[in-house]
């Protein structure tokens, strides 16, 4: 990126006013800083680490500049062989998926919770069958137990007991995604845990001091839900493209400066025009 000015004093503000651009539009980019300078010709030089002593530091944050990190790089790969497993295709062609849709993000909207996060629980709790059973008595989409289902109202009566109206989309997604809230807030924001504990239990997690349990359905549970999180949600926006700008050149077409114009006459001037 760079900025050409024959006035280095203007580069500079506007160097300063790109920073502070990078400052307001990158914040979920990868950490970094940026550091600058303008030359001998105007020129803004930008880069996320000092190259040399010429360069100063005008942002300290997350930008664009920055490449993925190994991390991020191993995490993109991962997900890209996950796309082509049997339980991943399973999910995203089931038939229900279309038509469950809806009633997914709705009642994720409800709780305030990401409909990616709820559209992966039920992925891998039930791969979108409304009639799951577990062999531990949970049921539906969700997979919920009906001791769970009962702090949420769903209790049975004399038409339907509870297990029958779990198998209900719009009662399991009711229950279960108010039981998801509630674990997020129980764990300060940490939807790892609050994964954890929607498998394992609440107790289980408090049992190991506020961690992971070494179970090892509970960390797959844990590892498979925020892959597909990751899949199913919307891409990040692209990062901006490379700008060039360049200053108003105050010079005339011909490259020389053009004549001011002449004032205009006072009105002193004026009345002594008209007395000679």
């Amino acid at each position: 990126m760079a900025v050409t000015s024959r006035n280095s004093r203007s580069a500079r503000k506007v160097i300063v006013g790109l920073a502070a651009v990078f400052a307001l539009g990158c914040a979920c980019a990868a950490r970094a800083d940026l550091w600058g300078y303008v030359d001998e010709n105007g020129v803004a030089h930008f880069a996320t680490e000092p190259l040399d002593s010429r360069y100063r530091l005008f942002f300290k944050g997350g930008t664009t500049l920055d490449a993925p990190d190994a991390g991020e790089r191993a995490e993109a790969v991962s997900d890209e062989a996950f796309r082509r497993t049997a339980i991943y295709q399973r999910a995203v062609n089931h038939p229900n998926l279309k038509r469950l849709l809806p009633l997914i993000e709705r009642n994720a909207r409800l709780q305030s919770l990401d409909p990616a996060l709820v559209k992966a629980v039920v992925a891998v709790e039930s791969g979108f069958d409304p009639a799951a059973v577990s062999p531990k008595g949970a049921f539906g989409l969700m997979q919920l137990l009906p001791d769970t289902a009962a702090r949420y109202g769903v209790i049975g009566d004399s038409k339907r007991s509870a297990a029958q109206k779990l198998l209900d989309p719009a009662v399991n997604l009711r229950a279960g995604t108010h039981y998801l809230h509630d674990l997020i807030v129980q764990f300060a924001d940490d939807v790892s845990l609050a994964l954890a504990a929607y498998n394992a239990g609440e107790q289980a997690v408090l049992n190991y001091g506020s961690r992971i349990p070494p179970f090892a359905e509970t960390r797959e549970f844990v590892r498979l839900v925020e892959q597909f999180r990751r899949l199913f949600s919307p891409p990040p926006p692209p990062p901006p493209s490379r700008l060039r700008l360049k200053l108003p050149d105050k010079r005339g077409a011909t490259g020389r400066s053009q004549p001011a114009a002449p004032p205009a006459p006072g009105p002193r001037a004026a009345q002594d025009t008209g007395l000679q």
